[in-house]
């Protein structure tokens, strides 16, 4: 480690200038401090620990980031990924830009899909098509509710927060977040095409934010209900792992035990996490609106949201 007793590395998503400005004077000069970003998914971290695009360490003192770069040689020699060596601010940097470059690909994703909608055109072969240009990649290309959880909002906001500072306005990123936050509704104004919300009881399925965790951060789901009960609906929701976490975000609405049970007395469903067991769901009788391409069997009437 050179002429330093011990070396610290920031895993955390902090802004710029946090390592030098605000660690680094509180651990002494007999501390390397480094920059370690994680790009981690939650329900898959260990597995994109394990196997990871890239390894960004960041820092001035070059030993601290060869001592940091050690503990991934293992990893990295199985993997193949890229090392990036940065600077403190570059690596703090790197992981918000990560982020709102993923946020924005999912809102430009949905943007496109809105307008294919409108033209009757099926904007998952389209955007499968578009996927297969290498400069551009098939992930994130499902259009649907948006995104939610933890990191994109936060790490979003974060960054257009840190570019008002700095005087600049980030038109592009606040419209990244406005599409994100249309869609739900727009889930809304379809099922109101098919059914009059106000008394109508209406299922949501799906209230994590994504399928494999529990997570209602950012829920699309409860986001939709939300409106629902604007509009004078009923809802009746269920989620194969998240009910009782959405519970506690929203206490006033009803829980089913199943999917089934939810969708056993209402008149409309909206889908709103892609859980595998929702796939060819019998709603035979129901109005749907599906965000997530999940398609199920015998509904009275079929909307996709953005097909």
């Amino acid at each position: 480690m050179g002429d330093k007793e011990h070396v610290v590395a920031v895993k955390s998503t902090v802004p710029p200038g946090t390592a030098e400005d605000v660690v680094a004077p509180r651990l002494g000069e007999n501390v390397g401090i480094v920059s370690n970003p994680e790009f981690l998914s939650e329900g898959t971290a260990v597995d994109d620990f394990m196997t990871p695009d890239k390894v960004v360490v960041g820092g001035d003192d070059e030993e601290a980031r060869r001592t940091v770069l050690s503990v991934y040689e293992p990893i990295i020699e199985d993997s193949g990924a890229s090392v990036v060596e940065t600077g403190n601010r570059e690596a703090e940097m790197i992981k918000y830009a990560n982020n709102a470059f993923l946020a924005s690909k999912v809102s430009l994703v949905n943007e496109i899909a809105n307008i294919c909608k409108e033209l009757g055109v099926d904007a998952y072969e389209v955007m499968d098509a578009v996927g297969e240009d290498d400069r551009i990649s098939s992930r994130f290309m499902r259009s649907g509710l948006g995104w939610g959880g933890s990191c994109f909002p936060k790490d979003v906001d974060a960054l257009r927060s840190f570019a008002r500072d700095a005087g600049y306005e980030p038109v592009l990123l606040d419209a990244v977040v406005e599409v994100n936050d249309l869609q739900p509704r727009r889930a809304v104004e379809l099922l109101r095409k098919h059914v009059e919300l106000d008394g109508a009881r209406v299922a949501v399925l799906g209230l994590a934010f994504k399928p494999g965790t529990d997570d209602v951060r950012g829920s699309r789901g409860l986001e939709v209900a939300r409106i629902l009960r604007e509009e004078g609906a009923d809802v009746v929701a269920y989620d194969p792992r998240a009910n009782e976490n959405a519970r506690n975000e929203m206490p006033d609405i009803e829980y089913a035990a199943t999917a089934d049970e939810a969708l056993e007395d209402a008149d409309a469903a909206v889908i709103a996490t892609d859980w595998e067991e929702f796939e060819g769901i019998d709603a035979s009788g129901k109005v749907v609106v599906d965000g997530r391409r999940i398609e199920v069997r015998n509904a009275e009437a079929y909307e996709g949201l953005c097909w």
